[in-house]
């Protein structure tokens, strides 16, 4: 396991679409696991932006040892080549290609917008972070657009197969899971490009808003696309509201079947009780998130991540509550500001703040659950050097994390 994010400065473009600001080229990043729905958008972008050309590393090829290369405007394609893979890892070639090849255009002075098609399983956050920070004076990252087909939300997030299983894998030690995969894809942009299908119901829709309810849904086939990909985009902003100690998570809803539940308390867990509840609770609904306080770790801000039946915990550092006074400065203010809001007089900054999301979500059971995980009375009033003895189920997870 990974732990943290991070975040580069990133710069905002212009929202008016109309060319280049500053001498920069605008760039705006697509991103999606559902293909032909990111076909579509991408298509779009260059039928409605004259000058735009899309760029596009097919990861499909691979395992044989290289990543072909894809330019194309709305006439087709112009440019078809490959590039060896970098220490065999197909993103780290697509990371030490694009820059490159973005300011190539922006060289040629002919281009009005890039358009970065990612690749199946490549996240946006990676590509949107390396672009603001090697982009120099050359570069504007103005958008990051997930493209969406609400028909397929549900069995994405649903899907626990290992990518490799799916013939996604962007590297041999790539251990993600479609459905993790494609949750980090949705919640990280700031904007939802929604393709029209037939088969999409209320339940598909309400879904898709409530996994990820600050985002701008924008239909993919309407002039509104070309308006989202020069809004313009803030890589630290973006990797802040991911963060588990700041995360924009959502909040309480109920629709079309679709059910969201906050879970908010100030009492730590018993490790070894919601360590045995762990399969229950990221079963329980399609998508779960957010961040935990364990007794026998009491200084330190746990992540809890949950998709397609499969959980990752990890460490995120910690609490603010557990520093030195003059520790503070160094913390970032999104992070302080978010502490500030939901500090207790005992606690700090120490809590349980768990959202899960599905239909037909048993909000009644999962509450109980979540209740019957936490201290007892007796086991609370014995205080923090008592918590540190409570039996240590969680170091398999976390004391073994790379």
């Amino acid at each position: 396991m990974s732990a943290g994010n991070t975040g580069n400065t990133g710069r905002t473009g212009s929202a008016s679409g109309a060319g280049k600001a500053g001498g920069e080229l605008p760039v705006v990043v697509v991103a999606g696991l559902h293909s032909e729905a990111r076909r579509e958008v991408v298509d779009q972008l260059l039928r409605t932006v004259p000058g735009s050309v899309a760029l596009h590393h097919d990861l499909s090829d691979a395992p044989g040892g290289t990543v072909l290369r894809l330019v194309r405007d709305a006439t087709g394609t112009l440019s078809r080549d490959e590039t060896p893979l970098v220490d065999d890892c197909a993103c780290c070639a697509l990371r030490e290609d694009l820059v490159p090849e973005l300011e190539r255009l922006a060289d040629g002075g002919l281009t009005r917008l890039a358009v970065v098609e990612l690749w199946d399983s490549v996240e946006p956050k990676a590509m949107a972070e390396v672009i603001a920070a090697h982009g120099r004076d050359r570069l504007a990252l103005t958008g990051v657009i997930t493209a969406v087909d609400p028909a397929l939300v549900l069995p994405y997030l649903g899907n626990g197969d290992d990518l490799a299983e799916a013939g996604l894998a962007a590297a041999p030690t790539d251990r993600r899971t479609v459905a993790d995969t494609w949750a980090r894809q949705l919640e990280y942009a700031p904007v939802l490009a929604v393709v029209d299908n037939d088969e999409a119901d209320d339940e598909d829709r309400a879904l898709l808003t409530q996994l990820h309810p600050t985002a701008r849904q924008v239909p993919a086939a309407s002039t509104e696309l070309a308006r989202a990909a020069f809004a313009g985009f803030d890589v630290e902003a973006a990797a802040a509201a991911q963060h588990p100690a700041c995360a924009l998570l959502p909040q309480e809803a109920d629709e079309a079947g679709v059910t969201t539940l906050v879970w908010h308390r100030r009492r730590p867990f018993h490790p070894e009780r919601l360590y045995q509840a762990l399969e229950d609770l990221c079963c329980a609904a399609a998508r779960s998130r957010g961040r935990f306080w364990l007794a026998d770790r009491p200084d330190t801000l746990l992540a809890w991540d949950a998709a397609g039946g499969a959980l990752c915990v990890e460490n995120a550092g910690p609490w603010l509550a557990s520093l030195p006074d003059a520790a503070w400065e160094l913390i970032p203010p999104v992070r302080r500001a978010a502490a500030a809001l939901d500090w207790h007089p005992e606690h700090g900054d120490c809590c349980q703040h768990l959202v899960f999301t599905s239909p037909g979500l048993d909000r009644d059971g999962l509450e109980r659950l979540l209740e019957s995980c936490l201290l007892t009375d007796a086991e609370y009033a014995a205080g923090p050097d008592a918590w540190k003895h409570l039996p240590a189920a969680f170091d398999s997870l976390l004391d073994t994390a790379a």
